[in-house]
């Protein structure tokens, strides 16, 4: 759902109980993911006293986002659907390496001469003439016989089902970086009204040293200053959140509807495998080597049928019925009438064999651009294989370097809320100077919007490896 504009009287006060539970004791992590978790509650519209209610927000895991992204996603579905055309390829060219049969019925009426029972066309042996037909027909090549076609089009079809996969794959990397794009904004934007909570009760502590000649004016000016620059944060991080919603409704949503909150599951990532069990996903899962391997035998199958094209092919036409003067299984032939009925029901075969001869060089042509194709392939290949390498290297190294600079950007948060506490404490006791304690709360903001995005940093790495092994 799309947020509106928050009451400043609110967001205060639950910035305030987050204050209180820092001194309380609680860790800075502790009340982040509070003030992360009640972001729900802040995001709710203003409604007119006695108006009607929206409909509740839909609750949202990153599984939920990624099954409504694949049923809205159009470069998704149409390698989807691309797959399941080849599919419907390989069956149509399995089918052709098969007989057809069919039925034919004809009635060809002559006009008759009044001389001849043929009537006036000599190729017909009467005036009437009936033919019930059921054909059957195969055409025999040498790419009928081995199959080549067929062996193509199912290359084909595992080429379509790789681009659907590495669609997939694609898909919810893209996801998995909106979805974590909104969470983060979520927190930067709690962490901002936490920040601008302090900043005001810095603004009142000077105040109250100041009245009591203990610090000067110019403490209170530069506190107020620090007020207002948090504020100012403070609307940036509600503009960044409502473009991140903006750019994960466009994903999710076929009718534009932001009536959804997102779950914060950051803590709960999975844990990175071992590097060889990485590499063995790699060699067995990897959808872009797949299509790569089957786009090689796809141009030599190619280059297979471009020869076949010299050889010589035989077409076998079987016919069974009747083709007579008259309707049935014994009948009186027009022209010799004398005979009475004789059976009419019968079959007959017709072969033609077809040699090519000349053809100005047409098939030559076609042989050369499936060579040039298959070499083309096989460079693609090598090109995939390579890239393959490198990409398993490097998006393992982002996920592990991302994973151990998460302890230390926690640990560098929790240090600075107990920085900013013990400057607070300094500063009341005339310690500390102000440029102590803004500094001890910039440093404070800096390293949670540093944590949130280390986390994020993380899954969007194991995403990323994901394209590379499949899920894990």
């Amino acid at each position: 759902m799309r947020t509106h504009p928050y009451t400043v009287k609110n967001s205060l006060g639950r910035c305030a109980a987050i204050v209180l539970a820092l001194g309380a004791g609680a860790s800075p992590g502790m009340a982040q993911n509070r003030g992360a978790s009640g972001l729900a509650a802040l995001v709710q519209p203003q409604t007119a006293e006695g108006a009607a209610r929206p409909a509740a927000p839909a609750t949202l895991t990153l599984q939920d986002a990624l099954a409504r992204a694949q049923q809205n996603e159009p470069s998704f579905l149409a390698a989807v659907n691309g797959a399941r055309l080849a599919h419907e390829d390989s069956l149509q060219a399995r089918a052709a390496l098969l007989p057809s049969a069919g039925l034919r019925s004809d009635f060809l009426n002559t006009q008759g001469n009044g001389v001849f029972p043929s009537g006036r066309y000599v190729s017909n042996d009467g005036v009437h003439l009936y033919r019930e037909w059921g054909v059957a027909h195969q055409d025999l090549s040498a790419g009928t016989l081995t199959k080549s076609g067929y062996h193509r089009a199912t290359a084909a079809e595992a080429v379509a089902q790789a681009k659907a996969e590495i669609a997939r794959r694609g898909l919810a990397l893209t996801v998995t970086r909106t979805y974590y794009g909104l969470v983060i904004a979520q927190r930067k934007y709690a962490t901002a009204q936490l920040a601008l909570t302090q900043a005001q009760q810095f603004v009142t502590i000077t105040q109250e040293l100041e009245r009591g000649g203990e610090a000067p004016h110019s403490d209170t000016i530069k506190a107020q200053l620090q007020s207002n620059a948090q504020d100012q944060t403070l609307r940036d991080a509600r503009l960044g959140m409502e473009n991140a919603r903006l750019d994960l409704t466009v994903l999710l949503s076929s009718t534009f509807d932001e009536n959804f909150q997102v779950v914060d599951d950051l803590h709960l990532a999975a844990a990175l495998p071992a590097y060889a069990d990485v590499q063995a996903m790699a060699r067995r899962e990897n959808p872009d080597l797949r299509a790569a391997l089957e786009t090689v035998r796809g141009a030599g199958l190619e280059v297979t049928l471009a020869h076949q094209a010299f050889l010589p092919t035989l077409t076998v036409d079987m016919d069974y019925g009747l083709e007579a003067n008259q309707l049935g299984w014994n009948t009186v032939v027009a022209g010799d009438p004398a005979r009475g009925k004789v059976p009419s029901v019968g079959y007959f075969l017709t072969a033609s064999l077809n040699l090519p001869v000349w053809d100005w060089g047409a098939r030559k042509s076609r042989l050369r651009q499936a060579e040039v194709r298959r070499e083309q392939a096989t460079v693609e290949l090598n090109a995939a294989q390579r890239q393959l390498l490198r990409n398993l290297t490097g998006f393992y190294q982002e996920a592990q370097t991302a994973r151990e600079e998460a302890d230390l950007l926690r640990q560098s948060s929790d240090l600075a809320g107990e920085n900013l506490r013990l400057n607070t404490l300094r500063y009341q006791a005339g310690e500390a100077t102000i440029l102590e304690l803004v500094d001890a709360q910039n440093t404070l903001t800096q390293a949670r919007n540093a944590l949130d995005d280390g986390l994020a940093r993380y899954r969007v790495a194991l995403a990323e490896l994901q394209t590379v092994t499949g899920g894990f």
